[in-house]
């Protein structure tokens, strides 16, 4: 099942947090923000990964220490160089899509008999297009619930990542930094684009979309293109 809020309008830092106070449900939380890039979309979502955190002027600066060049050719690149999918490389027990799921998830229901490993069900409060998800796992269902690399492995590839160490590589895949629960169709249509051509359709998202995705390029040494170095400083200077 799956409810849609409405978009959120760009407000300032001010109005939006006064909003906050009198405003309910998704729209208060969406408006407050876009301007101050904490609130989720959705009342109950859990917040993000700590290092995601963070204001956009401080993004705009660590923009700016990543290099712009060209995009690298694709050759060579298969999702094996990334390591096995999921791997359980914290050593918790579970593996990283289930650990994703279990942080990004509310309501959560664990398969008996797994230690709270596997997630058999929860509600996503989505942020790329700001509605709720009803996830259940099963071989039909679990689709609708996707866990999203920020920053696509395959786009980390070709700005240098096949530069990096496999063991570098496996960590980025499988860094909760740059991973997200997202809505299945939606992250579907992202494929491997950068912030240049796929953007949330959820507005009031993409503050910290760029941000994260500046966050793992400077992380992990990679670098941007021209045209995305600019779409995520325009991004960002609007967030302001």
């Amino acid at each position: 099942m799956k409810t849609t809020c409405p978009p959120a309008k760009v407000l300032t830092a001010a109005t939006a947090l006064m909003l906050a106070a009198s405003l309910v449900g998704c729209d208060a939380t969406a408006h407050a923000f876009e301007a101050v890039g904490s609130a989720p979309c959705i009342p109950g979502r859990p917040t993000a990964d700590p290092e995601a955190t963070g204001d956009a002027a401080s993004a705009l600066v660590q923009l700016e220490t990543i290099p712009v060049k060209g995009r690298a050719p694709k050759t060579g690149y298969t999702r094996d160089e990334f390591g096995p999918a999921w791997a359980d490389v914290d050593h918790n027990g579970c593996d990283t899509r289930n650990d994703i799921l279990a942080r990004d998830l509310i309501d959560k229901t664990f398969k008996a008999g797994t230690n709270n490993c596997v997630v058999a069900s929860g509600t996503l409060a989505d942020e790329y297009t700001c509605t709720t998800i009803t996830f259940v796992r099963g071989q039909d269902t679990s689709s609708k619930v996707q866990i999203d690399h920020v920053v696509p492995l395959s786009d980390a590839w070709q700005k240098g990542a096949q530069q990096l160490s496999g063991e570098r590589r496996e960590e980025l895949a499988n860094d909760p930094l740059n991973l997200m629960a997202a809505d299945g169709p939606t992250n579907a249509a992202k494929g491997d684009s950068d912030a240049a051509t796929w953007l949330p359709p959820n507005k009031a998202f993409r503050c910290e979309y760029v941000a994260r995705q500046t966050s793992v390029k400077a992380k992990y040494s990679l670098w941007v293109t021209q045209a995305e170095h600019d779409s995520i400083a325009g991004i960002l200077e609007g967030c302001k």
